[in-house]
Parts: structure tokens; C-alpha cells; sequence
């Protein structure tokens, strides 16, 4: 039987960032009352919770507080210890369970799920040593990715290998991490969809994003995705069928590359709310996290439908020079910015994010074109 949390009721929230805020503040005009577990005191979901927690995500005693105080919990992120949720099983009410962690924090076990349930990943090959990373650059060829098999984000803990005097640089990677090598494959866009599914098993997508990186790092997400109709609906079936297969409830950010074929690659997936899905936010009729919170609280989903033609731009650490400018900048006046609080702004860190809407997407996007030639260095 689907359990209904009802405004009014907790909701807690294992992780105080950007993501934590934006469900808090989701959670807050629906009516919910917030509680937060999180290291660091005062951070950006600190100025919206009711009841704040600040333990390691580790920390077992501190966990349970969250969850007697809450009467559902969720997760901001991949990297709280899949197993310390599993020791909390029956413990509280934790709808998305341990096992989207699990999989989504190990690289290795994630493309192995991807695949076992019958879906494409890159080519790529598990690395111990360095013996196996010379027999797999023999297999998978180069170029090629070698990333470590858990932790690394926005580019950390990855090498890009073009030739094989690239090896040598690499070998202490490999010496004091388990690694994953990928096959650099060709591709005309990255793209992700975020697809969500409520514990009355209702599932839905928001539009197709596409998406550009720079130094690994996500640039803009740009939607609708500049793809033909039907390889968008291929993209967002996929998404449905991947998340029903893997039996996860709450929200999957699900990244796909296209290749020169129009085939579709899974590349990562987090079950969260996503960097690639902020466009929601002003872009759709329902945001990535309320949509978020109406599925682990058991309520019917919100309408996904796109409003307008929308880009998201990230805002990193070395970007806050700019913001002053912008906001005095009349050009802009129709954009929305979003600043998450973090105290300290350091190089590529993400700061937040600027959304830029316009009903037509081709003066949208002469619009972007404006903004990166007066904001040269962004």
C-alpha cells in the first residue's frame, strides 16, 4: 500500500548543499517542515531547514536523530555510505532505500547494472593494477578515459589517455585507486534525462536536455535538446525503462551520449536531483524537486511540460566577478539567477546557476551568445 506523507509532516534531508536547498525550498511552499543532516554547520540548506544535525554521514547515532525527527527521508547526493543506510533498513522511512547508492557510487557496479538490464554503456574495462591497464589500452584502444571506480566528480580523479606515452603519467592513479577504464567514444551531444518515479510507481520525464562541458565541467544545459522528436522520446522511453528495471523510486539523472549513428550511450546516472535538471526550475510546469519530494511523499506527480525554450549557465567560483555586472545588465533583465550560499568561492567550484528563458529558442540562444561576448572569460 503507497504511504502519503502529507504537508505538514518532516521531511529529512541527508546533506546540507545546493541540492538540499533547492528540495528544501520546494518542500517549504508545499507546506513541509525540513530536517537536515550534514557536516558542516550553517550551510546552504541550514537557512531553510527547521532542524538542523551536523554529524558525518557515517555517523549512525546521527542518522537516526534525522530519521526519528523526519517521518520520510531522502538523500542529496551519491556519496553517503550505501551501507550504513542498509544497517538503517526498517529504521524510519527511507523510500529510496540503500540500493540506488549502492550502485550509482561504484563505477563499475553501475555500468554492470546498466548493462545487466539491458541497456549501452561505453566500452570499458576494470583496472587493479598496472598490468591490466596495459592489457586493456591492447583491447579498448585509445583514446580513452581511466577514472576512479568510486568518488571524483566534475573531472576529479579522471586522466584522459590520447597515446601511450599518456600511460606512464597515470600508473599512480591506478597504484592507489581501483579504476575503470572507458573508451573515449565519438559523439554528436551529450544529452541527460531526468526521470522520476513515485512509490505508487507513477513515473514520468522533463523535456531532453543537452548538455555542454568545459574542462569536464558542465557549461550550459540547453532545452529543448537540438535532436529530432523521436530520438528525444527514445531517450526519455529509455529513461523509463531503465528506472523500472532498476526498481528505484524518487528521481534518476540519467546521461546519454549520441553517437555519430544516433545510437544512445548511458554514461552516468544519479539518483538524485541533477546539475543538468536546474532548467526545471523556471523551464517547466513542475521543478526536478518538488518533483522529487511528490514522490517519496507518495502524492500524484506534477505536469513535466516544457513552459518555454530555457539554458541553464553554471555559475563556478571564478564566475562571482561577473555578478554584479550582470544583474545591473538591462539586456538580462528577464534572467534568473540562483546563488546557493557557500561561504567559500573556490576555482570551478559551483556557486550557482543562471536560467535564461525566452519563448522563442532562436532569440534565445542569440541571446546566450550576447552574454558569452560581454562575459568573455565565463
Amino acid at each position: 500500500m503507497n504511504k502519503v506523507i502529507l504537508p505538514g509532516s518532516t521531511i529529512g534531508i541527508i546533506g546540507g548543499g545546493q541540492l538540499g536547498k533547492m528540495l528544501a525550498i520546494a518542500a517549504k511552499q508545499m507546506g513541509y517542515k525540513i530536517s537536515v543532516l550534514d557536516p558542516i554547520k550553517n550551510g546552504p540548506c541550514s537557512a531553510i531547514a527547521d532542524f538542523e544535525i551536523n554529524t558525518e554521514f557515517y555517523d549512525i547515532k546521527g542518522l537516526r536523530q534525522l530519521l526519528d525527527v523526519s517521518d520520510v527521508v531522502t538523500y542529496e547526493f551519491e556519496n553517503i555510505p550505501g551501507e550504513i543506510l542498509k544497517d538503517l533498513d526498517g529504521y524510519g522511512y527511507i523510500p529510496q532505500g540503500f540500493i540506488p547508492l549502492s550502485i550509482s557510487q561504484n563505477r563499475v557496479i553501475e555500468k554492470n547494472a546498466i548493462n545487466d538490464c539491458g541497456f549501452k554503456t561505453t566500452p570499458f574495462a576494470v583496472i587493479n593494477s598496472k598490468d591490466d591497464l596495459k592489457t586493456a589500452i591492447k583491447t579498448i584502444g585509445l583514446p580513452a578515459v581511466l577514472k576512479t571506480c568510486t568518488g571524483g566528480y566534475d573531472g576529479k580523479g579522471q586522466v584522459v589517455l590520447k597515446k601511450n606515452t599518456d600511460v606512464d603519467k597515470c600508473f599512480n592513479l591506478v597504484t592507489k585507486n581501483d579504476c575503470i577504464l572507458e573508451k573515449f567514444v565519438s559523439f554528436k551531444k551529450e544529452i541527460s534525462v531526468i526521470v522520476t518515479r513515485s512509490t505508487d510507481g507513477e513515473d514520468s520525464t522533463f523535456p531532453v536536455s543537452e548538455n555542454i562541458h568545459k574542462n569536464n565541467i558542465l557549461y550550459q544545459t540547453i532545452v529543448p535538446a537540438r535532436i529530432t522528436e523521436s530520438l528525444a522520446l527514445k531517450a526519455q522511453q529509455l529513461a523509463i525503462n531503465l528506472m523500472r528495471k532498476l526498481n528505484f523510486i524518487g528521481t534518476l539523472a540519467i546521461e546519454m551520449f549520441i553517437t555519430e549513428d544516433d545510437d544512445l550511450l548511458i554514461n552516468e546516472i544519479a539518483p538524485r536531483p541533477h546539475n543538468t535538471g536546474h532548467y526545471t526550475i523556471e523551464g517547466c510546469y513542475t521543478s526536478q524537486f518538488e518533483q522529487h519530494i511528490r514522490a517519496i511523499c507518495g502524492l500524484k506527480l506534477g505536469n513535466t511540460s516544457l513552459r518555454q525554450p530555457t539554458v541553464m549557465i553554471n555559475i563556478l567560483g571564478q564566475n562571482l566577478k561577473y555578478i554584479e555586472d550582470f544583474i545591473k545588465n538591462s539586456q538580462f533583465s528577464n534572467a534568473k539567477i540562483h546563488l546557493y550560499g557557500k561561504r567559500e568561492p573556490k576555482l570551478n567550484r559551483k556557486m550557482g546557476h543562471i536560467t535564461f528563458i525566452d519563448r522563442n529558442q532562436k532569440i534565445l540562444l542569440e541571446n546566450i551568445n550576447k552574454f558569452f561576448n560581454i562575459y568573455k572569460e565565463w
